[in-house]
């Protein structure tokens, strides 16, 4: 196997909005401008040749169905995203098993088939995430961080508590991990909280680049082969300077020996090579 390259979109277009109550015309149309950027993306994947995931909430498949065919169309695979968006650690059991069946359904739909992977909106899972991921056959997730390019086993059963540690049983399901470092939503976007709060983002695009190449570079160096997953939202990275950033990661990681995949793929060839 070789060091592999994932580029992920989480095409939340209004969907995370909505769901956190920001309700009003500039809020919304802050998810809208995704749908704009969804096709600067997808000419730009094309332009290099470049196969990709896209977490896709069932909302949005909802309300932006022919955005939504295109990146079928183009090749890309779809993965599970929630249907607005819903953090699975804020529901219950029932409701995020409910959540699961109809981003399912959405998914089917746009595809002609379920989704073999899934993403968490905000990466929290719930403690009945992976038995429930597991009991509707998805093959891998992408919501943890506990390496930066080795996928690995996910883990159900834990007790985690400040007095009792107990760690749980390894499962089938495959982990390709992720890291707030290689998202461009808290390194890009501006949010102000009702609490008073505020997410500066807006960050230089050139000295994230950096950080986004080197560590692949890294990985390069220190590993005979791995798999490092960016994530972007076309709503952040669809802006002409970071548009022009997106190309340049791209220009450097081939540069650097990067084979980009779809990361369906990289999870067959991760198990293959593993016998996992």
């Amino acid at each position: 196997m070789s060091h592999l390259a994932c580029l992920t979109f989480d095409f939340d277009a209004i969907s995370s909005w909505l769901f956190r109550g920001q309700n009003t015309p500039t809020a919304i149309s802050r998810g809208e401008f995704g749908v704009v950027a969804s096709a600067r993306i997808l000419r730009l994947l094309e332009r290099h040749g470049i196969q990709s995931t896209w977490f896709i909430p069932g909302h949005t498949i909802d309300t932006y169905p022919d955005a939504c065919k295109r990146v079928v169309e183009a090749g890309h695979e779809v993965g599970h995203h929630g249907y607005l968006h819903e953090p699975p650690a804020l529901v219950s059991r029932d409701e995020e098993e409910a959540i699961l069946e109809r981003g399912i359904e959405c998914i089917s739909r746009l595809t002609g088939k379920p989704p073999t992977g899934y993403r968490s909106p905000s990466w929290d899972l719930s403690p009945h995430t992976v038995d429930l991921l597991l009991a509707h056959g998805f093959v891998y997730d992408s919501s943890m961080m506990a390496h930066d390019h080795q996928p690995y086993l996910a883990r159900r059963g834990d007790v985690m508590e400040k007095d009792r540690t107990v760690f749980g049983e390894p499962t089938r399901l495959l982990e390709i991990p992720v890291s707030w470092t290689l998202d461009d939503f808290p390194h890009f976007e501006y949010r102000r909280f009702q609490d008073g709060t505020l997410q500066e983002g807006l960050k230089n695009a050139n000295d994230v680049l950096e950080n986004f190449v080197d560590d692949f570079r890294y990985m390069a160096q220190t590993e005979e082969d791995g798999v490092l997953t960016y994530t972007f939202h076309p709503q952040v990275v669809g802006r002409g300077h970071r548009m022009l950033m997106l190309e340049r990661l791209i220009e450097e990681l081939k540069a650097l020996g990067a084979e980009f995949v779809r990361m369906d793929v990289a999870a067959g060839r991760f198990a293959k090579a593993s016998s996992v």
